[in-house]
């Protein structure tokens, strides 16, 4: 799930949601407008659309790249500016699903990949190490948009996906077009996660303590389908989901890489697990809190009981054209798939100010 602090001389993930436990900005804040504000100043205006309007994508396509024979879902024209949408844990490329079409008719070619460990994204040799640290998703994307020939795209993504959105955007910035951030900047290290949180803050984080037992990683494995349901609920308390929704999404978790990938990426943060030599520089220059300056626009639902960052305390890490937008109306910690229009037209909007 989605955490991460700015201090003086670093920014980290852990320390930032003890800032939030102060008080989850639902009202807008100075220099902050409201999404429909924004929304007026960027011109062009999508229709209004029922979530779960769609519940399927065109048929998936498949690519190698990197250590990856990636699946990923694609629609709009194949000329168009391209968005990169990234999804997060425990979710899939179904966040999307009512987002995409949005897009697609505004004539952006989007692009959804599974991440390492979901769908149908496979390794294609038994022998890489199934690390899930935050340097490897990234890279992971950067392939993956090598491999496509897409120089630039815009670039959106929520928890995992957020994650790997601002770590491209703030090491490869000449890849992003612009950003639009669920959560802020989530971008931590090893060393920020040192620091422990109040009891209330560590207690929301219930989950990465039992992945870093054996017992955690058995269970996983062994209730994956309702352990990744309860994590639905937890993370919208308000959104009422119903079966064949979360099935869908579900299907998802049944990568034969899916557990040791999210065991590996939790047990990573508290340096428990090794990541991998090759990541090292990348992962220190992740450490030191780096700024993001391309255009952004920062998201946060008014429901979200997953534990993330006040936008207060990131604000200044995006020294581009920003914007923040509280989603009203029950939004939780999904919100692409819980508020579609809102998150495609920040999507278009970002692209508007990178013009």
């Amino acid at each position: 799930m989605t955490n991460d602090k700015r201090h003086t001389s670093h920014f980290n993930r852990r320390s930032l949601l003890g800032a939030a436990l102060m008080g989850i900005a639902a009202a807008q804040f100075g220099g902050i407008d409201s999404a429909a504000a924004q929304a007026a100043k960027a011109g062009k205006q999508l229709p209004a659309i029922k979530r779960g309007t769609h519940t399927s994508f065109k048929p998936l396509k498949q690519i190698n790249a990197g250590d990856l024979s990636v699946a990923y879902a694609e629609d709009g024209p194949a000329n168009g500016p391209v968005v990169l949408l990234l999804h997060g844990w425990p979710y899939d490329i179904y966040s999307y699903v009512d987002v995409a079409p949005l897009l697609a008719s505004a004539g952006y070619r989007v692009i959804i990949p599974y991440l390492r460990g979901y769908g149908g994204t496979r390794f294609l040799s038994d022998a890489t190490v199934r690390n899930g640290q935050p340097a490897a998703l990234a890279t992971d994307i950067v392939a993956f948009m090598d491999a496509l020939k897409i120089e630039k795209a815009v670039v959106g993504g929520y928890d995992w996906g957020g994650r790997t959105a601002d770590i491209l955007a703030a090491i490869w910035p000449e890849r992003v077009k612009a950003l639009v951030a669920v959560s802020g900047y989530l971008i931590g290290s090893q060393e920020g996660n040192r620091m422990p949180l109040p009891p209330k803050a560590e207690l929301e984080w219930w989950y990465q303590f039992y992945f870093t037992t054996e017992r955690g990683r058995l269970g996983y494995d062994k209730y994956r389908h309702d352990f990744a349901k309860l994590i639905w609920k937890l993370a919208s308390p308000k959104w009422n989901f119903d079966d064949a929704t979360y099935d869908r999404s579900a299907k998802a978790f049944e990568n034969p890489d899916h557990v040791a990938i999210t065991i590996h990426n939790y047990r990573w943060r508290l340096e428990l697990a090794q990541g991998e030599a090759k990541y090292d520089e990348l992962e220190k220059r992740l450490a030191q809190g780096p700024v993001i300056s391309v255009p952004t626009i920062t998201m946060e639902g008014d429901a979200n009981g997953a534990p993330h960052p006040d936008p207060k305390a990131y604000a200044k890490k995006f020294t581009g054209k920003y914007e923040h937008r509280t989603v009203n109306g029950g939004i939780g910690h999904n919100l692409p798939q819980e508020a579609p229009r809102e998150f495609a037209q920040a999507i278009i909007d970002a692209d508007a100010m990178a013009r």
